[in-house]
């Protein structure tokens, strides 16, 4: 299982409106095509937070996404909402947090 956590603006109003969009999205083969196992969408005051699982490194994922016509549909709906964190944001792997601690239970 590879994780990936996608950091955004959002305004806290349009949480809904976004996952209205993602519910759409997931309802569809979409997120089998590329590997998505699990998502969990979070607002944090202005911030939109995106953890996804996928069945693979997530890089690979999304070369797969981006050369898929639904999937820029996908992010063309989700622009009026979402907007980069980063004003330099040229993809998708640049709204990407890096992970620097992980914990996991030895009952696990």
């Amino acid at each position: 299982m590879h994780q990936t956590m996608i950091i955004a603006k959002m305004a806290p109003t349009d949480a809904d409106a976004v996952a209205a969009v993602f519910g759409r999205y997931d309802a569809t083969s979409m997120p089998h095509q590329i590997g998505v196992r699990q998502r969990s969408l979070y607002r944090f005051h202005e911030l939109y937070v995106h953890l996804i699982d996928f069945d693979r490194p997530a890089d690979e994922a999304m070369k797969i996404a981006q050369a898929l016509p639904e999937f820029r549909t996908h992010s063309e709906d989700l622009r009026p909402y979402i907007e980069a964190y980063d004003p330099n944001w040229r993809s998708p792997r640049d709204a990407m947090a890096s992970r620097f601690y992980h914990w996991t239970s030895s009952a696990e």
